[in-house]
This record gives C-alpha cells, sequence and structure tokens, in this order.
C-alpha cells in the first residue's frame, strides 16, 4: 500500500476496467442467480477501495435487451451506494460535452450536474447484448444516464459514417484522450472501416501529450470473412484499447507490431457459457497513467464461480475399453464419475481460503465418442452430484468428431444433422446459420425478395429480442417496395418480373441501402407491438385499467368506478358486452391473429398492396416483471449531425515516445512507470 500511495500523486489517472459484466444472467436460476450481481457489488467496492478517479466499462452491463426489475433495481442499488459522496473528483472534463454525450437530455458529465453528488464516475459505452432499440434509439444504459448513475457515451446514430469525438480529460499536467464505441454489427461496421468511413477526430493543440484510450465492444477473433474487426483497422495514433465482448480473459496488454499500440482484454466477470474461454481465472485492471506512461495492475475477482471443463476421448483409452468391450457404456461412465471427481477435488483445495468463492463450481466433461461407442443417459449420470455442483442439468456434453466431407462438384448435399451438433453449433448465432443454410441449398428454394443478411437480421430479432413481428414486416416492407419497382419499371411478362426482381436485390447486397431496410423494418415491427400492446380493447375497458399512455382522446367516466371494482363477473367487459352470451374470460396473454395471405410474387404485383389490419379482441394484461415503455409509432426525426469542435483534428500525426510497463503479477515492488527506454514511432 505504501507503493501505492506515492505512485497516486496528483498528475495519476486511476482507473478501474471491467467489460462483460451481464447483469440479470440467469437470475432466476436457484444456485447462480446472485452470481452477476455480487461480482457487480465485488468491483464496485474494488474501486471505493483504491480510490479510483472513475470507472470504465467495455459493454454488456447488462445481459438481456430488456433488463427486469430485479435487474435494474440491484444495479441502481449498487451504483447508489458505491458511486455517490462527497469523496471530490480530481480532473476536469475539457472538450464539448454537449458533443460526447449528444443522445442524452443532459449533455454532460454527472458529476458536474449541481443536483447529484458523485464520488465516482462510471463511463460505459453499450453492448450486442444492451444494444439501443426501437424508434428512439433506447436501451438500459440510457435510463442509467437519465438518473444520473453511468455517462453513456460511444452511441453512434448514423449507419452511413461515423466520427469518433474523445472526452478530453486532464488531472494536473497529464492529459487523457477517452474514444468509445459501442456494439456495431461487426459486418456494417467492418465495410465503414473498408470504405474509409470512420473516423477518429483529436485534439489539434498539442497532439503528442495526449494519452490516448479507445473502448471498443466487438469481435476480436475472426468468426468469418467480415464478422470481426481486425485491430489492424484502428488509428496507430492510440495507445491503448479496452477490447470488450470477448469472454476471454486475456487483460495482460498485448502490443500490436503494426499499430504500435497495446490491447487489454478484461473479458466477463460472469461465465456465461461453458466453452473453454470461460475457464480462465476472471480478472478486472486497474490502470495508472501519467503523462505518456501506463501500467495495469491485474487484479483477480474473488466472488467468481469457479469452472472448470476437461476434454476426454475415448478413443484413446484402448488399454480400458473398446467399443466391442461387453458393457463398454458402465464402463464409459465410470470413466466419467472419475473424472468429474477429480475436479470437484481441485474445486475444494483452490475454494479453501476464499470465504467469498461460491461453493457449488461449474463442471463441464466433454466426451468425443467417435469411433463407435455409444452415449449413457446424461441426466441420470448428473443426479449424483446434484449437491456438489452449480450446473447438474448438463455436466456431461457428448460430441462427435466431424468427418471429412466428399467433394462433389455436380451437387450440394448439406448434412442438416451435423448442423445441429454442439460442436458445429457453439458460438454460432442465428444469422449465421440462415447464411449457412441458404449457401448450400439448391437454387430452388433461395430467396427471392430477401437477402440472407435482412432474413437472418430479422430472424435474430425474434430469437434474442422476441420481435414476433420482425420477419412479417421485413417482408410487407420488401414487397412493397417491390412492388414499386416494379411498377416504376413498367415490367409487364411474368419471365421478366422474375428478372428484375433478381436484379434489384442483388443491388442491394452488402450496402447501405440493405442496412437502412432492415432497420426500418425492425422499427416498424416494434412500433407495431407497442401498438397492440398498449390499445384499450373497449372504451369501457378504459376506464378500468391504468393508462400511462397520453396519446388519443380518452372516453368520459360513465360511472365513478375505481380500480378494486373490477372483477371477473363484472359485466359488460370487453367486447363480449355486446354479445347475448358472455365469452368465458380468458386468462394470461392473448394470442394475436392477423389475416395470412399465400400469394405468389406475380399476384402480389399485380394486387393492390394492403396491409392486413391487427385487431385485438381481448385486453393483454401484461403480468410479468418486466416494464414496458410506451413508444410513438412514428420515427422520430433524425438529428442533425453536431457540428465538431475547433479542437479537433482528423489527421494522424506522429508521435512521440512514450513508456508502457506492465505488472504481471498481484503484488509488485517496482515501480511502474520505469519502463524501458523510449521509442519512437514510425
Amino acid at each position: 500500500m505504501s507503493l501505492d500511495n506515492t505512485l497516486d500523486d496528483e498528475d495519476t489517472f486511476k482507473i478501474l476496467i471491467a467489460t462483460d459484466i451481464h447483469l440479470g444472467y440467469l437470475e432466476k436460476d436457484a444456485i447462480r442467480g446472485n452470481d452477476s450481481y455480487n461480482t457487480l457489488d465485488e468491483i464496485l467496492k474494488c474501486a471505493k477501495t483504491n480510490e479510483v478517479d472513475f470507472i470504465l466499462l467495455g459493454g454488456d452491463l447488462f445481459h438481456e435487451n430488456k433488463p427486469s426489475r430485479r435487474c435494474l433495481h440491484n444495479c441502481i442499488t449498487m451504483l447508489r451506494k458505491y458511486c455517490m459522496g462527497d469523496t471530490p473528483i480530481h480532473f476536469d472534463i475539457l472538450s464539448d460535452q454537449t458533443v460526447n454525450f449528444n443522445t442524452s437530455k443532459f449533455p454532460w458529465v454527472n458529476y458536474q450536474d449541481e443536483n447529484l453528488n458523485i464520488s465516482i464516475p462510471a463511463f460505459s459505452i453499450h453492448g450486442n447484448h444492451d444494444d439501443p432499440t426501437g424508434a428512439e434509439g433506447l436501451c438500459a444504459l440510457d435510463l442509467l444516464s437519465a438518473s444520473g448513475l453511468v455517462n453513456h457515451f460511444g452511441h453512434s446514430q448514423s449507419v452511413e459514417s461515423i466520427e469518433m469525438s474523445p472526452i478530453l480529460m486532464q488531472k494536473g499536467n497529464t492529459k487523457l484522450a477517452l474514444f468509445g464505441l459501442g456494439s456495431i454489427p461487426d459486418e456494417r461496421l467492418y465495410r465503414m472501416f473498408v470504405n474509409n468511413q470512420v473516423t477518429m477526430l483529436r485534439p489539434k493543440e498539442d497532439q503528442d501529450e495526449w494519452f490516448n484510450l479507445f473502448a471498443i465492444h466487438q469481435n476480436r477473433s475472426k468468426h468469418g470473412p467480415t464478422n470481426y474487426i481486425p485491430e489492424q483497422f484502428l488509428d496507430d495514433f492510440l495507445d491503448l484499447v479496452v477490447w470488450g465482448h470477448e469472454h476471454e480473459c486475456l487483460i495482460a496488454p498485448s502490443r500490436n507490431e503494426q499499430q504500435l499500440f497495446y490491447v487489454t482484454q478484461p473479458g466477463s466477470s460472469v461465465a456465461t457459457s461453458l466453452s473453454p474461454g470461460e475457464a480462465t481465472k476472471k480478472h478486472i485492471g486497474l490502470l495508472r497513467v501519467k503523462g505518456r506512461k501506463m501500467n495495469l495492475q491485474k487484479i483477480p475477482l474473488k466472488t467468481v464461480r469457479q469452472f472448470f471443463i476437461q476434454d476426454v476421448v475415448l478413443g484413446d483409452y484402448q488399454d480400458l475399453f473398446t467399443p466391442d468391450t461387453p458393457q463398454v457404456t458402465k464402463k464409459v461412465e465410470s470413466l466419467c464419475y472419475a473424472k468429474v471427481t477429480e475436479m470437484l477435488e481441485e474445486a475444494e483445495r483452490e475454494r479453501l481460503g476464499c470465504p467469498l468463492t461460491p461453493e457449488k463450481p461449474l463442471i463441464r466433461l466433454r466426451v468425443d465418442y467417435s469411433g463407435g461407442f455409444d452415449t449413457f443417459h446424461t441426466s441420470r449420470f448428473s443426479q449424483k452430484f446434484v449437491d456438489r455442483v452449480a450446473n447438474p442439468k448438463d455436466i456431461v456434453h457428448f460430441l462427435r468428431r466431424r468427418e471429412q466431407k466428399e467433394d462433389n462438384k455436380d451437387e450440394v448435399k448439406v448434412d442438416y444433422g451435423s448442423l445441429s451438433k454442439i460442436t458445429a453449433a457453439e458460438g454460432l448465432r442465428v444469422e449465421d446459420l440462415v447464411k449457412q443454410y441458404f449457401a448450400a441449398t439448391e437454387q430452388t428454394v433461395q430467396l427471392s425478395l430477401l437477402t440472407e443478411h435482412g432474413m437472418g437480421k430479422a430472424l435474430q430479432e425474434f430469437v434474442d429480442k422476441d420481435e414476433k413481428d420482425a420477419i412479417e414486416e421485413l417482408i410487407t416492407y420488401q414487397l412493397d417496395k417491390t412492388q414499386r419497382h416494379l411498377q416504376a419499371r413498367a415490367v409487364t411478362t411474368e419471365q421478366e418480373i422474375d428478372t428484375e426482381i433478381q436484379r434489384f436485390r442483388d443491388s442491394k447486397k452488402n450496402t447501405t441501402e440493405e442496412d437502412n431496410e432492415i432497420k426500418e423494418a425492425i422499427s416498424r415491427a416494434k412500433a407495431h407491438r407497442m401498438e397492440q400492446g398498449n390499445e384499450p380493447a373497449d372504451a369501457d375497458l378504459s376506464n378500468e385499467l391504468a393508462l400511462d399512455s397520453d396519446e388519443g382522446p380518452s372516453a368520459p367516466p360513465t360511472r365513478g368506478r375505481g380500480r378494486g371494482s373490477r372483477g371477473r363477473g363484472t359485466r359488460g367487459r370487453g367486447r363480449g358486452a355486446a354479445a347475448s352470451e358472455p365469452k368465458p374470460a380468458s386468462r394470461g396473454r392473448s394470442q394475436k391473429s392477423s389475416s395470412t395471405q399465400n400469394r405468389s410474387i406475380m399476384q402480389a404485383f399485380q394486387a393492390t398492396s394492403q396491409r392486413s389490419s391487427r385487431t385485438s379482441d381481448e385486453v393483454i394484461i401484461d403480468d410479468s416483471d418486466e416494464e414496458m415503455p410506451l413508444m410513438k409509432a412514428t420515427r422520430p426525426p433524425p438529428r442533425p449531425a453536431a457540428a465538431s469542435s475547433s479542437k479537433y483534428s482528423s489527421q494522424s500525426q506522429s508521435q512521440s515516445s512514450k513508456g508502457v510497463a506492465f505488472d504481471d503479477s498481484d503484488d509488485e515492488d517496482e515501480d511502474p512507470f520505469k519502463g524501458p527506454s523510449h521509442r519512437s514511432r514510425r
């Protein structure tokens, strides 16, 4: 502690770095429900103990796009407990905050708000789990920003170009430029980098005196040709990149020899999948910046649940059994039992002296049964460890090595069974599965109107965010647009129509127009959902239900009835009041009914485009614990682009030399700012 006190002078920034906290993950699980909350409490307590200047979060603070009430309540409670107080702030903001926080109704940093008393400011970008959605482009972080608990930055509103204006900070003689970019679909951002549509602004004055810190939340490892962001895309004037989204903890900074900056990957603070990348020990980082020098200290997290994973290849145990051995399945089960027991004993030894570590660890045994072996009943096997592990339902995972595919140039065969194997589907997104499906199928079942990218995005919204109308809205939107295009082209024959549709579809692939159409269709789906969920079924019922919407005229009350008079036997309930025989009241949510029409492209072109009216015959009562904000169906007009401040310049210039030192161990007695000899950039 004496070393820290001598280093933390008036010129040193102290920054706590964490990413991918995933608040609310498995919050309904009886064993693991509080894991994410306990870890956030430890992270914030660590920030307060070390008296940091501010906290930097690299995205995915929340696991769900629409966090539950319990999740929001716990998050707000902990932020208020640790980040509010009388401790003075020792750094100043020099940049134009109306540009840095241009999406907020309060465009200034929270500790400068005269109505708030902030002791530790928290700056955060959004991730792919808590990204902005809806017509107004709001996310859960915007709720925390409006309440003054978190400074949300790095939100790009344009899909055509990105201009990042840094938050300029100064503490003593140290100047820090904080860049941030929230999560954007990797393919789109990759294309924007290739087309030189991403600009990072820099101060015009004294560019070589600024320490440039960048927080990003994208794929770092390559998942496809354009489904990641290469480090070489980033500007070479950066000093340190905090990379979120990747869950494997690689917090020790690694140097990019081409761009000459360093990258730190803190990883997630809670295991959200039973994969090898999650099994590494979880850490957060304490970054110290003084002048152009930096030091990153690893801080191990003690409240993270232990996770052990091991691979077993049955073919490697020929001395014990073969597929033809009598009762080989029982022998395989005995081998797996011994392996799981070994991991439990190792977990028990590591947990000694760590009272904050949860008692039950996560155990995963991946068994390769290739070569003719049979599987055993995993549920019955897991019952033996139900009181000792935190994941008794999925301890053992059977997999089989993928066989070599035969090259057949005449026809394309797709093994759909292999797509369902865990080895092929682990970490694969819905959008990738859609592209893989249409890339391998025959020509007769290819899409006619939609692109694979558009269908994948709509399906992703349906699966991840429960937008049930996303696919239907995208098809209707594309159908209307294609009809107008064909009418403008004045094509008449069926062959000409098919050719023109194919040409029109191919012209939009991998373009900004395609992204805009997908975004517009998804926004329409969300707007229609909000209309369905907030519209009263009858004027009579509007007197009994409390509505939060201020749109549309409300019916005058006929009686002085309150909310308490509502009952199952009440007369005149809903649309059934006008019928001679009352309908039984349905419990729970009512199913949406919409007319579905099956018609060909030719029929759709010849007929008049009409959207089927969607009406709800019953009141939709939302009895879940998630609050759904009311949003207007119409999209707000786009904001005018903020003029860039005269302080910034987008041209990269050569940097002066800087020293870098890292603390790889938890206890270091050397001066972290005594780095190697100065080096110059090319």
